[in-house]
C-alpha cells in the first residue's frame, strides 16, 4: 500500500511538474523581442481568437490557454484591443493579461506627411479606425472644427513626433492629443512672441516651412530660402515655389518643372495665385519651423539649385543675376538629361 501511494505520489508530483511547466513555462514560439495579436471589437469566438494566436506562432498550447481563461473568468469578457506578447511569456502571464485588459500601447510616429491619404493609411496601420473612417475625419470640416482648421489646413496642428495611443482609440482622442502637442510646441522657447514679430499666423508659417522643408536638406540653406518668400509675400510677388506645383500635379517624383505644368488651375499653383497656398504641401519638420520663426533679414528675392548638384542654392536680389546662375543650371542639367538618355548616367 504505501509502495502503491509513493508510486501515485510521484505520478501526480511528474504530472504537476508537466503542468507547471506548460502554464508558467515559456510558452512563445517565435525569436522576435515581441509580436502583436489583435481581438478585435465583438469578438466573441475564442476559436477564432486562438487560431490567431497560433497561425502567428505566438504560443505552442492553446488548448492550454484556453483551459486558463475559462479557469479566470470567460472569453466573453475580455477586452478587444491589441496585446503585445513577449518572447518567453507563459501562458499563464497571458491569461492574466488577457482577463484584466491589459492591451499594448501602439506607437503612431509621424515623420514627414504629405497627403491626407498617408495619414490615414499611417493611423489605419496600427489603429481601429480604417483608412476610409479616418479619410472621412480628414475631409469633413465638422469633424475639424473643433480643433480650429479645416480640411486644407488640418496638417497645420501636426508636429512631427511619436505618439502612444491605444489601439482602439478614437479619432477624437488621437487628434485631441496632437492638438495638445501642438499648442505645447508652440508655447515653447519663445515661439509666440517670434510669431508675433513675424506677423504671420501659426499655419502661415507651418504653410511656409512645409514648401521650405520642401526645397532643401540643407538647413543652412532653408534661412535664405525661407527669407526669400518672406520678402516676396511682403512685396506681394507671386511665391513661385515648384514645390507647390509637385504638390498641385500630386506628382512628387519631378525633377524638372516645364512651363506647361504651370497652368494648372489648383490654388496649390505658387506661380499662378499669388501668396500662400490653402495648406502645408506637407508636415514639416520643428526644426524647420524654428527656421522659418528665426529666418534673417536679408534682400533676396531669388534662388536656385547650383550647377554642381550639390543641393545648394545661389540666392539672389535682383532677377540679372539669378537668370544668369538659373542658365548655369538648366545648363548643367540639359546636359545631365542628355547624358543620362545615353546611358552615362
Amino acid at each position: 500500500m504505501k509502495s502503491f501511494l509513493k508510486f501515485a505520489f510521484l505520478v501526480l508530483f511528474l504530472i504537476a511538474i508537466v503542468l507547471g511547466w506548460f502554464v508558467l513555462g515559456p510558452a512563445t514560439n517565435f525569436s522576435e523581442k515581441n509580436k502583436y495579436v489583435l481581438i478585435p471589437k465583438n469578438a466573441s469566438d475564442k476559436n477564432s481568437i486562438l487560431k490567431n494566436f497560433e497561425e502567428n506562432g505566438i504560443i505552442n498550447q492553446p488548448l492550454v490557454l484556453d483551459l486558463l481563461i475559462n479557469l479566470l473568468g470567460d472569453w466573453e469578457h475580455i477586452k478587444p484591443g491589441k496585446y503585445e506578447v513577449k518572447n518567453g511569456q507563459s501562458l499563464w502571464s497571458i491569461a492574466r493579461q488577457l482577463k484584466k485588459g491589459r492591451t499594448a500601447e501602439m506607437k503612431l510616429v509621424i515623420n514627414r506627411l504629405r497627403l491626407k491619404e498617408d495619414l490615414a493609411k499611417l493611423i489605419s496601420k496600427s489603429f481601429s479606425p480604417d483608412s476610409v473612417e479616418v479619410m472621412n475625419y480628414l475631409q469633413s470640416n465638422d469633424s475639424l472644427a473643433k480643433w480650429n482648421v479645416d480640411s486644407s489646413t488640418v496638417f497645420t496642428m501636426i508636429i512631427p513626433d511619436t505618439y502612444n495611443f491605444y489601439w482602439d482609440a478614437s479619432l477624437d482622442k488621437i487628434f485631441q492629443k496632437l492638438h495638445d502637442a501642438s499648442i505645447s510646441f508652440w508655447s515653447k522657447n519663445g515661439r509666440e512672441n517670434k510669431l508675433a514679430a513675424s506677423h504671420l499666423s501659426k499655419i502661415e508659417v507651418y504653410t511656409l516651412a512645409s514648401i521650405v522643408d520642401e526645397e532643401t536638406n540643407y538647413d543652412s540653406d532653408k534661412y535664405k530660402i525661407a527669407s526669400v518668400y518672406i520678402n516676396r509675400l511682403q512685396k506681394n510677388m507671386p511665391l513661385q515655389a515648384c514645390p507647390t506645383i509637385k504638390y498641385a500635379m500630386k506628382d512628387f517624383t519631378l525633377t524638372r518643372i516645364y512651363e506647361k505644368y504651370l497652368t494648372n488651375p489648383s490654388l496649390y499653383n505658387t506661380y499662378k495665385h499669388k501668396g500662400l497656398p490653402p495648406g502645408p504641401i506637407c508636415t514639416p519638420s520643428p526644426k524647420t519651423l524654428d527656421i522659418v520663426l528665426n529666418a534673417p533679414k536679408t534682400d533676396y528675392l531669388f534662388f536656385v539649385a547650383k550647377s554642381d548638384f550639390s543641393g545648394y542654392h545661389h540666392f539672389s536680389s535682383n532677377f540679372a543675376e539669378h537668370n544668369t546662375f538659373a542658365k548655369e543650371y538648366q545648363k548643367a542639367l540639359d546636359i545631365y538629361m542628355a547624358e543620362k538618355q545615353a546611358g552615362k548616367n
